[in-house]
């Protein structure tokens, strides 16, 4: 979505935040739909919602390949795309989480590099297939090869995770606290909601218009999309280091680590757009900003029961969702407002700012005897 946006918006002849709000609702459904393909992956197996995912999101690519307005557009994108592409994400983090006591942060970070990876190989294959034969044989085209490769591969996950409750190993695993933090379960959830939401709205600002933002430059989307794939895939690397990171410092130290420099790369964009410049950001965005949803993941972990991480990754995850679709909708709103993308990157800044000051006051109250 975020290559094809520039096209979608010439050929239905709309504004940049209605060209965005695909994407707004493609976070959405894949948010709400993680914590529902979650609860079927506790009840019968990941096989099971990762196949139905594949049908709906071949589905919505076919479909929104041959829409005609952009509601229809819109509604391939939410409905299909973004539900079907739902049980890679959340539900299969909740999973591989449960598979690992000992280095939990690295085996999570391998697993969260799987879409950076798609990240950085799709965006050129994607921008040559549109200027070949059109963005709507090259969604028609994704959704023939989603097919053909998840549905195979999805057969290769039957087997399930250890019995929750105990380790890989089979070892009990630790009690866990009434009181997370010194705080009761449902706070502490809220502000594991709140601060992905944050920080996802401040990163979706260079990821969903960065390529748009190179047009606007003059630079041209091919370099835009260059640019994403080198962020994404320095992406890799960040949350492989993370991940590392993780295991040694805790998930609290590691998101306090992220944000703070996402927050660092975001100011970096306001005073430099040369063409340049711009390749060495995206670089650096990606690799400061890879690690932080994955945090979350542990976060939730070390803090809660097992048997309970299905559904609060799922909700956690749902909530760095919803900022990535309320980020791409809102930089895109803040640039018809204004003209420019300089007001969308304060924002972004802004809110990354929120989920800094959240952080550290949860990593105070961690270091607090008898509250960890």
């Amino acid at each position: 979505m975020v290559v094809v946006l520039p096209p979608v918006q010439a050929e239905f002849g709309v504004a940049r935040a209605d060209a965005s709000l695909p994407y707004t609702l493609t976070m959405i459904g894949y948010g709400l739909s993680g914590i529902l393909m979650g609860r079927l992956s506790d009840r019968f197996g990941i096989v099971v919602p990762v196949m139905a995912g594949t049908i709906a999101l071949a589905l919505g690519y076919v479909m929104a390949g041959s829409a005609t307005s952009l509601w229809q557009f819109t509604l391939a994108q939410g409905l299909l795309i973004g539900v079907g592409s739902s049980v890679t994400f959340a539900p299969l983090l909740a999973d591989i989480s449960l598979w690992f006591t000992r280095r939990r942060g690295i085996a999570v970070a391998i697993f969260a590099s799987g879409n950076y990876l798609a990240g950085t190989v799709w965006p050129p294959i994607v921008q040559h297939f549109i200027d070949a034969v059109g963005w709507r044989q090259t969604y028609v085209g994704i959704g023939v090869f989603c097919v053909a490769t998840m549905l195979p591969l999805a057969l290769l996950l039957k087997r399930r995770a250890p019995a929750t409750g105990q380790t890989a190993a089979g070892a009990p695993v630790a009690s866990w606290s009434p009181r997370p933090l010194g705080l009761s379960p449902a706070t502490l959830q809220a502000l594991l909601v709140i601060a992905p939401l944050s920080c996802c709205v401040a990163m979706s600002m260079p990821q969903v218009h960065l390529v748009a933002y190179c047009g606007d430059l003059g630079y041209g989307a091919a370099r835009g999309t260059q640019m994403l794939s080198l962020m994404l895939g320095c992406g890799i690397v960040s949350r492989l280091g993370f991940g590392w990171i993780c295991d040694r410092i805790g998930g609290l130290r590691t998101l306090l680590l992220g944000s703070s420099l996402q927050a660092l790369a975001l100011l970096l964009f306001l005073p430099f757009d040369g063409l340049v410049s711009l390749y060495v950001i995206s670089a650096l965005f990606g690799l400061f900003q890879g690690g932080i949803v994955p945090s979350y993941a542990i976060i939730v972990r070390e803090h809660f029961p097992p048997e309970e991480a299905g559904a609060r990754v799922g909700t956690v995850m749902m909530a760095s969702l919803f900022g990535m679709a309320l980020g791409g909708w809102m930089s895109g709103a803040i640039f018809d407002w204004t003209g420019s993308y300089d007001a969308a990157f304060v924002n972004g800044i802004l809110w990354n700012l929120l989920t800094i000051a959240i952080a550290f006051w949860l990593l105070r109250r961690q270091q607090k005897p008898g509250l960890s």
